[in-house]
């Protein structure tokens, strides 16, 4: 038992731990957004914050256990691509939120100056991890000094945005738009909202032990195959890393908790950026940052520009677009795929 957990994997026992750590985050996400569309009209937070603070939080738990896991094997590279390349993908499932939403596009239903400013804090953390990279090379007690800066613009960004005193920007209400509003009918009704909490944080340690395994599966991965680390973190890992948000949007998309389904991804794409510091302090060979190599740092740049088209599309809202998806969600899907052919290559 314990070779199993300390040595590499064959490659077929690699791919069923990927599949299966898949369908269990699949099971979970989806009762998660039942849980948490619940708490956040009990709690009087509202889906927006609720689902980028706490959503987030759960549905990168798998991401952190990866990330810390590979970090401490040794292999930054791994540690690196899977934080980022997990936000790449993760952007992706507004997308396959908006495909799912047929009536009109999921940004120009769902409207929350809450959405776009998690976005704008996720591209200061990004650009404050590329700065990072690019900074001399000092660690303190084996930690990089943008770490803790990381840690305090996220903890300061939340602040910022829950404490704001009113709106200085407001979407334009339409027919379409489904207004975050607590909901009539309560299904856990005779259920208390500590014992939901207590099924929501359950669930969550099922996916970090998940998290764990598929981070096992990809150091195994990359030992018996020709891939590179930042295919696999990127593509591999990050997949796996995103499928909690995209399950998640889906859902909620399906339920009608329009501002959920986006606060879930960019609140979870927010906390994956911190994924670089549980990184950077599970790794014992000097800063995360500087480990990266080139295929990481070209993964931080399209994080950066994918979640920049995205908080266009939130700000344009356009009722239809390009092949029903609006001109993001195509942009999004020509980027990633741009991104996978370019560290195959």
């Amino acid at each position: 038992m314990n070779n199993v957990v300390t040595q590499l994997w064959p490659l077929w026992l690699a791919v069923v731990v990927f599949l299966t750590a898949g369908a269990i985050t699949v099971v979970c996400s989806i009762r998660l957004v039942s849980l948490g569309d619940t708490l956040a009209d009990r709690t009087g937070w509202g889906e927006a914050f609720f689902g980028a603070v706490f959503f987030g939080l759960v549905t990168s738990l798998s991401g952190i256990a990866m990330t810390a896991v590979t970090a401490a094997a040794d292999s930054p590279q791994l540690a690196y691509s899977n934080a980022v390349g997990g936000i790449a993908v993760q952007t992706l499932a507004i997308v396959a939120a908006d495909a799912a939403y047929r009536r009109v596009n999921l940004e120009y239903a769902a409207a929350s100056e809450q959405n776009l400013l998690f976005g704008c804090l996720l591209i200061v953390l990004l650009s404050t991890a590329l700065l990072g990279s690019f900074s001399p090379e000092v660690t303190v007690f084996g930690v990089h000094p943008v770490s803790p800066i990381m840690v305090a613009l996220y903890l300061g960004g939340l602040k910022l945005i829950h404490d704001r005193e009113g709106p200085m920007w407001t979407a334009v209400i339409t027919r379409e738009t489904r207004l975050d509003r607590p909901e009539e009918f309560d299904p856990f009704g005779a259920r208390s909202s500590k014992l939901l909490a207590a099924e929501f944080a359950a669930l969550a340690i099922v996916v970090v032990i998940g998290g764990w395994g598929v981070a096992r599966a990809a150091e195994s991965v990359v030992e018996v195959t020709a891939l590179s680390e930042g295919f696999v973190g990127a593509v591999l890992m990050g997949g796996i890393n995103a499928l909690p948000e995209t399950v998640t949007a889906i859902t909620a998309v399906r339920r009608g908790a329009l501002t959920l389904a986006v606060a879930a991804v960019i609140g979870g794409n927010s906390l994956d950026a911190l994924n670089l510091v549980v990184g950077d302090v599970a790794f014992r060979g000097g800063s995360l940052f500087h480990g990266a190599g080139e295929d990481q740092l070209f993964l931080t740049t399209a994080a950066l520009l994918m979640t920049a088209v995205l908080l266009g599309g939130l700000l344009l809202r356009q009722r239809l677009g390009w092949l029903r998806l609006g001109f993001d969600g195509v942009l999004l899907a020509a980027i990633y795929g741009g991104v996978v052919i370019t560290l195959l290559y």
